[in-house]
């Protein structure tokens, strides 16, 4: 017997999963890119900036994103706040 899903629960669940596949990929390949900028830079004598930080920061800004999406506002009500002042706004007109 199948339960019908909570469409709220269901919606911040899918944005936590995307968040965890976003994370592991970002893992994996940073961890890729640093182990291509040592293994180049260990025969040079004088090691140039690790680029692989610049990856680091700007994918790491938007992972930033992603879990505040995920974890701390998972469901933004701005579009039902704004329906209800819109809604209570057209009540006050209309009496």
């Amino acid at each position: 017997m199948e339960t019908e899903k909570d469409p709220e629960l269901w919606y911040i669940a899918k944005k936590r999963v995307s968040f965890k596949r976003q994370l592991a990929s970002y893992l994996l390949i940073n961890t890729m890119f640093w182990l291509m900028w040592y293994f180049s830079e260990t025969n040079e004598k004088d090691p140039e900036f690790p680029w692989p930080v610049w990856p680091m920061i700007g994918w790491g800004i938007g992972l930033a994103f992603a879990y505040l999406k995920a974890y701390v506002y998972p469901k933004n009500g701005a579009t039902e706040r704004e329906y209800e002042k819109l809604k209570t706004k057209s009540k006050t007109h209309i009496s």
